[in-house]
């Protein structure tokens, strides 16, 4: 989605099940997000002040879960950025295709859970930015 903003991405509130033996927090692809589930994995022991991300998709939607701890997520369009904090295990970030992402303020222990749209395909990245904003400022 080459005109994607970060408007279209948001926090989703997840259920959140209490229990006095633990919280459950369930997600269905297609009910509870808007995606179908292809993809799952989790980040974890990111050295302080390391960053992660760095990079966009053309066709991958993601939703990004703080599983435990923190960090600070900023996206950006081309145009106009905006930093979240995720820190809540019931809470996630939706990520439309076409959205850089800057990963960082990781928290000792924090696990980054990531539930993505498709299988991983290296041609789906832009890892250079420059050639980020030539897609997002292309007229095709």
């Amino acid at each position: 989605m080459k005109h994607s903003t970060i408007h279209d991405c948001k926090i989703i509130d997840l259920r959140k099940i209490h229990d006095p033996r633990g919280n459950l927090t369930p997600i269905e692809g297609g009910a509870d997000i808007p995606f179908l589930i292809k993809r799952i994995y989790y980040l974890y022991d990111v050295p302080s002040g390391e960053s992660r991300g760095a990079h966009a998709h053309k066709q991958l939607y993601q939703l990004i879960i703080a599983a435990n701890g923190s960090f600070t997520i900023t996206l950006n369009d081309g145009k106009n950025k905006k930093a979240f904090t995720l820190n809540r295990p019931y809470q996630g970030l939706l990520i439309v295709p076409g959205i850089w992402r800057d990963l960082d303020d990781f928290s000792s222990g924090a696990v980054l859970l990531c539930l993505a749209s498709e299988h991983y395909d290296a041609a789906d990245y832009m890892r250079n930015y420059y050639d980020f904003l030539s897609y997002k400022n292309s007229n095709e």
